[in-house]
């Protein structure tokens, strides 16, 4: 009987997978590699495009510095001098508010009606006086009312009593809340009322 000694086959199979594995091996650790090193070359190329953006920024900041800080010294200017027009607004506002008032009133007060005394206390106005009848004071009442500088017109009260010469006269006061009106009309308009009333 022949014996074959199978010996060098298996040994040369085994040598034969190892190789194979450690070629598997190889291969594997050949692709990570690369793998690896495409995507070190990506991110080292988005960091340099990163870093130039950010150097060209930075130029970009440094040449426009100078517009910047004028863009900013012009918006300070404009914020003082819009703070100045509002000064200049309300001063206006207030020299002619009181004039503006009293020829309102002048306008509204009805012949054989006088008024005694004016007081003012913030938005509100007091005002007293006296009239030949209680008529004439509605008058008056209803055309504070109609007024535009004027609300809430409020009648305090009226009493009847005499004068040094012995005529009676009413006494009433009156209470009314200022209505702010802005800037001044022009002078055309002015101009206008006056020769309406006359």
């Amino acid at each position: 009987m022949l014996k074959i000694n199978l010996l060098p086959v298996r040994e040369a199979r085994r040598k034969a997978d190892v190789r194979q594995q450690l070629m598997q091996l190889v291969f594997g650790l050949l692709i990570t590699l690369g793998a690896i090193a495409v995507v070190h070359s990506r991110i080292s190329d988005q960091i340099s495009q990163a870093q130039t953006h950010v150097a060209q920024m930075e130029t970009d900041i440094t040449k426009f510095k100078p517009q910047l800080d004028q863009v900013a010294s012009f918006k300070k200017r404009k914020a003082e001098l819009l703070r100045k027009i509002d000064v200049i607004d309300s001063l206006d506002r207030a020299r002619s508010g009181p004039v503006r008032v009293l020829a309102e009133i002048s306008d509204r007060t009805p012949d054989r009606l006088w008024l005694t005394s004016m007081e003012t206390k913030g938005n509100t106005v007091l005002l007293q006086g006296l009239s030949l009848d209680n008529e004439l004071v509605a008058v008056f009442l209803r055309g504070l009312n109609d007024s535009p500088f004027f609300g809430e017109v409020d009648l305090g009260g009226t009493k009847l009593g005499n004068n040094k010469s012995g005529l009676k006269l009413v006494k009433f006061n009156i209470n009314a809340q200022l209505q702010d009106q802005g800037p001044p009309k022009g002078k055309k308009k002015a101009k206008k009322a006056g020769h309406a009333k006359g």
